[in-house]
């Protein structure tokens, strides 16, 4: 990551695990019973971090290889008001009941949106990080992508894509899977390496991709609202005076009271930029029927101005 951290003018940190004192790896999950827990070091470093440089606190991304790869789900699962996003690289995501009975590090709880991207192999032999998961210790693949494609409630199916096999000699190809459209506009991303195995691509197994490149180009476009600019419809909320706008926050029924215009047309435009409604403003005072609508933020376009509005 370091040479992409330096264009990219981003911090890269890379913890240490401890030794876990019950087969004296370098382990990120230690064995219950114990009462070591990586996610207060790694919520430590942030605030150590804070304290130290201007960081953006809304975006703070975690990535993972192998291990470490499973360590970024637990971030994602158990960190999750401090991880805006993160990635999986030849790792799997624990099953809750193992989560709970072995490591007793409870259940999977985020509390905001959140993307996630995963770049498994198929051929991947590890127990811990094979595509078809290994039971009842490690979810598969597709599990965990219905996981987050729930919990961030995206299209059910997903866009399916093949990337170009720019190296035939590495013995694997990639297929990208989206599942798009989820709340607050993230989205749940797996680059399937086909014949992959236990591999960090770009490093070493497939050369079509440079894996720490694709996953800065996706964590990077989200922080911990979502995605960057989510429902923005690229034109700046606007003053303008020349309307008056109420109730808003508005049950029902939206009043829009014009100083000198009539024959103007409207827009709204849902939280993600989907456009949900259209009509013309026919007089100086006009009523705009909000009920049909779900109770959230939209952005109301008029004559060339945008305007936040509330439906409850």
């Amino acid at each position: 990551m370091r040479s992409i951290a330096d264009t990219a003018n981003f911090i890269a940190v890379y913890p240490q695990a401890a030794v876990d004192p019950s087969d004296g790896s370098n382990s990120w999950l230690h064995k219950t019973p114990t009462t070591h827990n990586d996610i207060n070091f790694i919520e430590a470093i942030i605030d150590t971090l804070s304290n130290d440089y201007n960081i953006d606190n809304d975006r703070v991304y975690a990535c993972g290889y192998s291990e470490g790869g499973i360590f970024s789900y637990e971030l994602g699962c158990r960190l999750n008001n401090r991880i805006a996003s993160f990635a999986s690289v030849s790792g799997s995501m624990l099953v809750d009941a193992f989560r709970v009975s072995y490591y007793n590090l409870g259940y999977c709880s985020p509390i905001h949106p959140t993307a996630v991207l995963l770049i498994p192999g198929t051929s991947d032999s590890s127990p811990h990080s094979s595509y078809s998961g290994f039971q009842p210790y490690y979810m598969s693949v597709d599990e965990i992508t219905t996981y987050w494609s729930s919990f961030n409630n995206t299209d059910l199916s997903p866009v399916v894509s093949q990337i170009t096999n720019t190296n035939t000699a590495d013995g694997s190809t990639i297929q990208k899977r989206i599942w798009e459209n989820g709340d607050n506009c993230v989205a749940v991303q797996e680059l399937k390496v086909i014949n992959g195995g236990h591999d960090w691509p770009g490093s070493f197994g497939n050369m079509d991709i440079n894996a720490s490149q694709e996953i800065w180009k996706f964590v990077s476009k989200y922080d911990n609202n979502g995605l960057i600019n989510c429902g923005s419809t690229d034109i700046s909320i606007s003053d303008n005076v020349e309307f008056e706008i109420f109730p808003n926050p508005s049950p029902d029924f939206l009043t829009i009271k014009s100083t000198n215009k009539t024959n103007l047309k409207f827009s709204i435009f849902s939280s993600i930029g989907k456009l949900v409604m259209i009509g013309e403003l026919d007089n100086i005072n006009n009523i705009i029927n909000l009920s049909k609508l779900e109770p959230q933020l939209y952005i109301l376009k008029i004559d060339g101005n945008s305007y936040k509005i509330i439906k409850e």
